[in-house]
């Protein structure tokens, strides 16, 4: 059986609404506005931001910010925008590096936790060299059982490659997942679970560790 966050994902969505109306901290309310669309939400905002960056600059402006914000349907003012902008701006240049930006929107994971989900990537990481990839997959995962095997929609290789997906950056799904890739999904995942003790328990159930 592989990895299913779907409860996850809801439960996360819940606690994140909850939060929202609690917290005053910038950063943190668009944090949660990320996390209640789910551990893909800051990944999310992160391709908003790419599709932006014309000149491959890996850098915004404050208007192209805002503008990001926007079109992603955050409800921030543009007081708070400012606030959240001048905090990464630390050199004052008018401008953000916005990798740098998602990284610290993510929520801060454990070493416990961090180590968990690094015993899970090098399970999978049948070759050993850094990346998941489908051939690594084949030595791992039987794909005949899935249904959509079974029932002749997809090839095993379909099978390996929706499951990459899961994991993979959104916007650039090269069916190559990268251990970065891997933990960026899991620290959206961690966001929605209280104890690491919780946390651990569920990736040794997930990935049989």
């Amino acid at each position: 059986q592989m990895a299913g966050t779907a409860r996850h994902d809801q439960e996360m969505a819940i606690q994140a609404r909850r939060n929202l109306s609690k917290t005053t901290d910038p950063i943190e309310r668009l944090r949660l506005q990320c996390l209640v669309r789910g551990s893909a939400g800051i990944k999310g905002l992160g391709r908003v931001f790419r599709v932006m960056d014309d000149d491959n600059s890996r850098t915004l402006n404050f208007k192209e910010f805002m503008k990001g914000l926007n079109d992603y349907s955050m409800m921030i003012d543009k007081e708070e925008a400012e606030q959240i902008f001048r905090i990464f701006d630390k050199d004052g240049s008018g401008t953000i590096d916005f990798e740098e930006f998602l990284i610290t929107l993510r929520p801060p994971m454990s070493s416990a936790r961090k180590e968990i989900v690094m015993q899970a990537f090098k399970k999978l990481d049948k070759t050993g060299d850094g990346v998941i990839t489908i051939e690594d997959l084949r030595a791992v995962y039987n794909a005949k059982h899935h249904p959509k095997y079974q029932n002749g929609d997809w090839t095993e290789d379909q099978v390996f490659r929706a499951f990459l997906d899961n994991f993979d950056t959104p916007y650039d799904k090269d069916g190559k997942v990268t251990a970065e890739e891997f933990m960026n999904y899991y620290a959206g995942v961690s966001a929605s679970i209280d104890t690491d003790v919780y946390f651990i328990i569920m990736m040794k159930n997930a990935w049989k560790l």
